[in-house]
């Protein structure tokens, strides 16, 4: 088995913030059981040796929830004491964490640094977006708190300790039409590591509905004023890193992209709830798509119920025109979360089709211009 991806929720769907849009919450509401409470050392136990000693060359885990420092810093110091003892070929380890911010401390952040955590920082653009949609939770009838100072004294401290870490930001209707305050606002903070995903719908609800959803039309400016933005800066040679559009320079020199939505097809992930069931996405962990639990399975067990469902296999089904496409190399049909079953087709269409249009209409022949300078 070649390099393996691991990614945990060690507090399940817990957090101590509540987020308007959180897809989280979405999901954890259609299974028969919400939350699975917090993951036990014997489970962390059996999924990194049950991985680990499968792995070859490279193993990377990661770290989500709900928020993940709600299990304390002592349940990750026995991740990477595990990972030490179950390492016995020499792979490469990586390990990421992505959190809302608010909980990390001085203790918290030298631990992050010694042991080389790579950080995601969960913030929606300024304190006007961010505050519109994500709030410390709060007992009661009180209103809810807003997070973004928090958050802000959480990214302040990963500075400080020099802690790898970058912003992971929801593209939501509000954030999608303040987008160059934004990004001037990272740019004077100098957080030049940027990721932007867009605000998933409920699952299994048409798209577009609701309140914080953003349309292709919104999602396809967005993306252009964007990277208008970006371009602007890599012209004078400073821009930040974003994931997504460096993705699609790396695509045109023929680099495979990290970005599993980038790729054409799902990968092969190992997401596991706190009690150890292990799910094919993030983004599908309802009980439909369980595969197994890492306490009472081996992994050819958990890949084969994976080949049952199907569930790589159905993220190739795109419709004729998307193939034909002629940005279809580029674009590969975006994720399958943001994709719609056609009957009379026979297969699926990405919702935000239009948007990679308008993108790659108007930005094509800069991502081609900085592709040939990499060369």
């Amino acid at each position: 088995m070649p390099a393996i991806s691991v990614l945990m929720k060690p507090s399940s769907g817990m957090c101590n913030m509540t987020c308007d849009y959180c897809f989280y919450c979405d999901e954890t509401a259609k299974r028969e059981q919400e939350s699975y409470g917090f993951m036990t050392e014997d489970t962390l136990k059996n999924v990194i040796r049950k991985t680990m000693l499968r792995a070859e060359g490279a193993i990377s885990f990661a770290f989500q929830g709900g928020e993940p420092t709600l299990r304390g810093l002592e349940f990750f110091r026995k991740v990477v004491e595990l990972e030490k003892k179950y390492n016995k070929s020499g792979l490469r380890v990586s390990n990421a964490l992505q959190t809302n911010g608010t909980l990390l401390d001085d203790k918290w952040c030298q631990f992050l640094h010694d042991n080389h955590f790579l950080v995601g920082v969960s913030l929606d653009g300024t304190k006007a977006t961010h505050d519109a949609c994500r709030h410390m939770r709060t007992a009661g009838d009180h209103l809810p708190d807003p997070s973004f100072d928090r958050v802000c004294h959480g990214i302040e401290l990963l500075e400080r300790y020099q802690v790898d870490f970058n912003i992971l930001t929801v593209v939501n209707r509000n954030v999608a039409a303040h987008i160059p305050e934004i990004y001037e606002f990272y740019k004077s903070r100098g957080w030049n590591y940027q990721q932007y995903i867009a605000c998933l719908d409920p699952l299994g609800e048409p798209h577009g509905q609701s309140e914080h959803g953003i349309t292709p039309e919104v999602y396809g400016k967005f993306l252009t004023d964007l990277f208008d933005l970006w371009y602007r800066d890599w012209k004078k040679g400073r821009q930040p890193y974003i994931r997504q559009f460096e993705n699609y320079a790396g695509i045109l020199l023929g680099y495979p992209p990290e970005a599993c939505d980038q790729r054409g097809c799902c990968g092969i992930q190992y997401v596991v709830e706190a009690d150890g069931g292990v799910y094919p996405c993030d983004f599908y962990m309802l009980d439909d798509y369980r595969l197994g639990n890492f306490n009472e399975d081996r992994l050819d067990a958990i890949d084969e119920r994976r080949k049952e469902i199907g569930f790589l296999e159905r993220s190739k089904q795109l419709d004729a025109s998307c193939m034909q496409c002629k940005y279809g190399m580029l674009c590969r049909g975006g994720c399958q979360r943001h994709r719609d079953w056609d009957d009379e087709m026979g297969a699926y269409r990405n919702y935000f089709c239009k948007s990679y249009q308008m993108f790659f209409d108007a930005c094509e022949g800069r991502l081609k211009e900085i592709a040939a300078s990499l060369k």
